[in-house]
């Protein structure tokens, strides 16, 4: 190829001079016809390759396009390698070729099925919702997240919320805190098919929804819009929100103590995001979000409920199974039908109106969530298995309760029976009426006097809860008798009547 300065001189000598092209291959010791050309193009084509030879690849042409074409339904990640194509064509077509052509020739090819996007304007007031994964080192322990993310492509603003499970609780949730954090409603929001909002995929756009989803659509009154299957890049703002939120929030991992923690982290995150001024604009996310807001539908005057709702039966043992989970209730509520409530970080049972037990949510699978208090009365019948009952087995109480309860069992040592069990079972449900630092002062203050009884321990609670000082000592546990009630029969109310004596 010759160079430019070349080419130019040629061309002006011909051309602005008058020097024949004869004369001007003489001069410059170029070919007659390539003098020719210079003068009759402007500028320099390079070299023309005026026959076209063939390739090894050309009798596999055909083959390799049904590869690319049975690719588009496949996962990404198990797509045809141009190794692995030159593997097949060997192995299927006795291909002699090389690895370097079939390479050339499938980043060509690819090139065709590459999908061509439209730039998109996105209304004030839209949003779009995904979940993401997450690794969060929560109490010590290295754990996955997941995060609920919702965008407002109008002005990017964003709110990120961390949970423990990707399911129907957190979705709700994540939503109405969401929607608090900006002020209103979304008119619309675009989703993928998550099988926690699509239950169903219908024709066209058209989807089936869940009943949570529904509930939640219905009580907010947004518009739904479902991306197409497989199609990320119909709510491609969201998906690139997900991978900024892991590099900026979650690098390095976050270090915290519980998932609260890690929400104000990631909240943090988000309002200072709001004064960034993104590529393209002139203005902060702050400033774009003010003409979001003003097209944001208003918050209901009560905030929504999102939680799970089932129906139970209590068992014999005074337990309710929610999910994999069982969760103690009342033993006074055995066998009872009852509602579960399953929110995001509690459970709660209700009998009727009234809530019956409520507990912190187990993410793990088979476990039992024992309230101690719930037993107890039904332990004071049963006092032989105070050692063996399982609610009382996690539950920490001061050493004082300890100490008590031996002083108390080796009373029946010496009298072969189980009144100092019972006594200490009747000192655990003080902790029905009184809190746990009042009747553990109560303890305490027996023991410092020596007095070891429930009318005792009782007497000196009362006493500390009304503020007077106690006079009680070691020498009054004998005119402190403990309250014993007969039970009545029917025989008894006939002797009144005919007024016989008993």
């Amino acid at each position: 190829m010759y160079f430019v300065h070349m080419y130019l001189k040629v061309r002006q000598a011909c051309l602005n001079d008058g020097e024949s092209q004869r004369q001007a291959a003489i001069s410059f010791g170029v070919n007659r016809r390539t003098v020719a050309k210079m003068v009759n193009n402007p500028e320099s084509g390079g070299y023309q390759r005026t026959k076209k030879c063939k390739s090894k690849v050309d009798p596999h042409r055909e083959f390799i396009d049904q590869i690319f074409e049975i690719d588009k339904s496949a996962p990404p990640k198990q797509r045809h390698t141009a190794k692995r194509i030159l593997e097949r064509l060997i192995k299927e077509k006795n291909f002699d070729g090389g690895y370097t052509i079939i390479k050339e020739y499938v980043a060509k090819a690819k090139e065709k099925y590459k999908e061509m996007f439209l730039p998109l304007l996105h209304p004030a007031g839209d949003a779009q919702a995904d979940f993401g994964e997450a690794y969060a080192i929560i109490s010590g322990v290295k754990t996955k997240v997941h995060i609920f993310v919702i965008d407002l492509p109008h002005s990017d603003a964003c709110f990120v919320k961390a949970y423990q499970r990707e399911n129907t609780e957190a979705f709700c949730d994540g939503h109405v805190s969401a929607f608090e954090f900006f002020g209103g409603v979304p008119r619309r929001i675009v989703y993928d098919n998550s099988t926690i909002a699509v239950s169903r995929v219908l024709k066209y756009r058209e989807r089936k929804t869940t009943h949570g989803f529904t509930t939640l659509q219905s009580y907010y009154l947004f518009k739904d819009s479902f991306a197409r299957v497989n199609k990320g890049n119909d709510k491609g703002k969201v998906e690139n929100l997900v991978g900024f939120m892991r590099r900026k929030f979650m690098v390095p991992v976050p270090n915290v103590e519980s998932i609260d923690e890690l929400n104000a982290h990631l909240l943090a995150g988000c309002l200072e995001r709001q004064k960034d001024i993104l590529v393209k604009h002139k203005s902060s996310i702050c400033e774009r979000l003010k003409s979001d807001k003003t097209a944001l539908l208003a918050l209901p005057a009560v905030r929504y409920e999102a939680c799970r709702l089932a129906s139970a039966t209590v068992s014999s043992q005074s337990l309710v199974r929610f999910e994999t989970n069982d969760y103690s209730v009342p033993v006074q509520y055995g066998y009872k039908q009852v509602y579960v409530k399953g929110y995001v970080n509690d459970v709660i049972i209700v009998l009727q109106d009234k809530i019956i037990a409520r507990h912190k949510r187990s993410y793990m699978r088979h476990s039992v969530v024992f309230d101690p208090m719930h037993y107890l009365s039904l332990l004071e019948r049963k006092a032989n298995a105070l050692d063996q009952a399982a609610p009382l087995q996690q539950w920490s109480l001061p050493n004082c309760f300890e100490k008590l309860k031996d002083i108390l069992a080796h009373k029946d040592e010496q009298s072969h029976n189980n009144n100092g069990k019972r006594e200490y079972i009747r000192v655990l449900r003080l902790l029905e009426t009184f809190s746990l630092d009042e009747v553990t002062q109560g303890i305490i203050e027996a023991e410092r006097i020596g007095v070891f009884s429930y009318e005792a321990i009782k007497h000196l609670v009362l006493k500390q809860v009304e503020h007077k000082p106690s006079t009680l000592s070691s020498s009054d546990v004998k005119h402190i008798q403990p309250v014993r009630v007969n039970k009545t029969s029917a025989s008894d109310y006939n002797q009144l009547i005919i007024g016989e004596p008993a």
